[in-house]
């Protein structure tokens, strides 16, 4: 049973609204791409998109099993996962187009579900901020890319991630509300994304970088790297400083610096360290 019923089904609210939104793979002019605009440096890059998008699956199988009392939200998961799914196919189509195959057994190598986070908490923030990343880099990709139909690809799916973002947001936010005791693990998995020198993205992290069959072949970590070099040299700082913003607003928390969140970290193991009996 939940441990607390929500008055209303947010998932119903995201579903109309993105069923009005919704677009489809036979929206895009893939017959008319134009292959003189096809730099070599795009194939390795849309390659990267599509493994990356690839995960989509093993993540709603673990979001399935880590929130099985939780009914709206597993509800949003799914219709995110749809979407998620119709990214990996369009780029994929994308690439069919300019024929270019990929690899179904390292697509196979991906299904193994993810593992629960720390607390549910956590794993809503992994996926903020997933969603946060690839809406800013697949942005800065529809700008840098001179192919058209690639183009209004990589805007579309910016557009999907912010409003998966968005959503993932509200779920934490709830989630803390009733457990606030996951704080903790919030804050950790924050500041292990917004401190690191190099800009880590969650699918790497935990699935293409621990996959034997994905050694060799373009992964997510490369669609980073194109973004970065395309990219302002302030560009880590700027996402970095975006991720602390918007996870600050679900914890209640002013993490605007990485001192804040060190510091909300350490107020909250004394808070959770028990007084000695005797002691006032």
């Amino acid at each position: 049973m939940p441990t607390a019923i929500p008055e209303t089904a947010h998932s119903f609210e995201v579903f109309t609204h993105y069923e009005r939104l919704q677009w489809k793979v036979s929206d895009l002019d893939l017959g008319n791409i134009h292959r003189e605009l096809v730099q070599p440096a795009y194939i390795p890059l849309v390659k990267g998109v599509v493994m990356g998008e690839a995960t989509s699956l093993p993540g709603l199988h673990g979001f399935l099993s880590e929130f099985d009392d939780d009914y709206d939200c597993s509800a949003f998961v799914a219709v995110w996962a749809y979407q998620e799914l119709q990214h990996h196919y369009a780029f994929r189509a994308w690439l069919r187009g300019v024929d270019v195959h990929i690899d179904q057994a390292r697509i196979e190598a991906l299904r193994e579900p993810y593992e629960a986070g720390v607390t549910p908490s956590a794993t809503l923030t992994t996926n903020v901020i997933s969603e946060i990343i690839v809406n800013t880099v697949y942005r800065a990709l529809s700008e840098w890319v001179q192919e058209p139909v690639l183009a209004d690809l990589f805007l579309r799916a910016s557009r999907d991630e912010a409003g998966h973002a968005r959503e993932f947001l509200y779920y934490l936010k709830r989630r803390l509300a009733q457990h606030p005791h996951e704080l903790k693990s919030v804050l950790e998995r924050i500041h292990f994304y917004v401190t690191s020198a190099r800009l880590n993205h969650p699918v790497g992290v935990y699935k293409h970088q621990r996959v034997e069959q994905m050694r060799g072949y373009e992964t997510v970590d490369d669609v980073i790297d194109v973004y970065l070099q395309i990219s302002p040299p302030d560009a880590l700082d700027r996402l970095q400083a975006k991720l602390r913003r918007m996870l600050g607003t679900a914890v209640g928390l002013d993490l605007s610096r990485n001192s804040a969140i060190r510091h909300a970290m350490a107020d909250l193991a004394v808070a959770e360290t028990p007084v000695p009996e005797g002691v006032s």
